[in-house]
C-alpha cells in the first residue's frame, strides 16, 4: 500500500481529511511542522485519528472526497469504528411532515392575478 486517506484532529477540535502517498507518518509530521500552510497550520498540533491504506492514490482521493462530505457525527463514528452508528447516520433523513402552507395554491393565486 502506498496511498492513504487520513483524518487529523486539530488542536481546536476540528477534523481535517487529506490524502498522501508514501509515508503517512512523514505527512502528519509535515502538518505539525506547518510545512505547507493551509487549514492545519493555524490549528496545531494535529493528531492522526484515522487512516485507510489504498493501492493507488486515485482511490484514496475518491475516499477523501466522500469523507469531506460527511457530517462530524459520521466522521466520529468512523473514527470510533462504530459501524452500526455509521449505518444509522447514513440512512436518509425523514422528510418533515407537510406544512399547511400549500405552494401550489400560492402559484395558482398568482396566475389568477396576472
Amino acid at each position: 500500500m502506498n496511498a492513504y486517506v487520513y483524518i487529523l484532529r486539530c488542536a481546536d477540535g476540528r477534523y481535517y481529511v487529506g490524502t498522501t502517498r508514501g509515508s503517512l507518518e512523514r505527512r502528519v509530521a509535515e502538518h505539525n511542522a506547518g510545512t505547507f500552510g493551509g487549514f492545519t497550520s493555524s490549528r496545531r498540533p494535529v493528531r492522526l485519528v484515522y487512516h485507510q491504506a489504498f493501492e493507488i492514490i486515485v482511490d484514496a482521493i475518491a475516499a477523501e472526497r466522500q469523507l469531506k462530505g460527511w457530517s462530524r457525527a459520521k466522521k466520529e463514528a468512523l473514527i470510533r469504528g462504530d459501524f452500526e452508528e455509521l449505518k444509522r447516520l447514513a440512512k436518509p433523513r425523514r422528510k418533515k411532515s407537510p406544512s399547511s402552507f400549500d405552494t401550489r395554491a400560492v402559484l395558482a393565486a398568482q396566475d389568477e392575478d396576472d
